[in-house]
């Protein structure tokens, strides 16, 4: 994994904008917390690579929708999926130029408790991407999305499980986002207490939080002598 900024280090400001690094937009330029933001490929491909949970958000009838889905990489592209019975991704079939949208990951690292409620705060990572989204019509691409975000999900599952049939293949749409408009933003550390409020009697610092999984728990319907494949036990 690449090496993630620790917070208050390398301001947009001083990074080269290079092939290292997404080209900075208006709209991947923040506001608030400029020192927080990075354009490293390998920072941002980090992030996305150890999530399979997004938020996809684009306007239907003039009004903000954002959705829950799964997603899969493919070098610097994003997919998602979902029903073609699904009224967004009807409509991003029908848009000849595809479905402006904007896609969210992130991850909670830590849960930073300060001295006064107002600097209360989290650690976490977290990239956000613009752009247009567009159907995917190939087969063999959707076919290829398709095991990505499986994959993505629980490496090496893609080829252990059976693939879509035509029947599947045809209810399941598939839209990609291309990783061009992409920023990162990353919190680390303790909280930022104000210098009059170091001597206050409350208990300040970092709870940290981290996924846990259990130990993989059989159907009942499993045919006896299946084990448990070794991507999964270790994982």
């Amino acid at each position: 994994m690449a090496a993630i900024p620790q917070h208050g280090a390398h301001p947009p400001e001083e990074q080269e904008e290079t092939s290292a690094a997404y080209a900075r937009t208006d709209r991947t330029w923040p506001a608030r917390g400029r020192d927080r933001a990075t354009y490293d490929r390998e920072v941002v491909h980090a992030i996305l690579d150890e999530g399979y949970v997004c938020h996809l958000g684009f306007v239907r009838d003039g009004a903000p929708v954002v959705l829950p889905t799964l997603y899969g990489r493919i070098g610097e592209r994003l997919y998602v999926h979902g029903s073609t019975g699904s009224r967004p991704l009807r409509a991003a079939g029908r848009a000849d130029d595809g479905m402006p949208v904007c896609l969210t990951v992130t991850h909670v690292d830590g849960l930073v408790l300060a001295r006064s409620g107002f600097h209360h705060s989290i650690n976490y990572r977290s990239v956000v991407v613009h752009g247009v989204a567009r159907p995917v019509a190939d087969e063999k691409e959707r076919r290829t999305a398709l095991d990505a975000i499986v994959e993505q999900v629980v490496p090496g599952r893609a080829a252990d499980c059976r693939p879509a049939d035509a029947k599947e293949l045809a209810a399941t749409a598939v839209l990609s986002l291309d990783l061009a408009e992409v920023s990162a933003k990353v919190r680390t550390g303790g909280p930022n207490d104000d210098p009059e409020d170091l001597d206050l009697p409350y208990w300040s610092g970092v709870v940290p939080v981290a996924p846990v999984y259990g130990a993989p728990l059989p159907s009942e319907d499993l045919r006896p002598g299946i084990p448990v494949p070794g991507y999964l036990a270790d994982f």
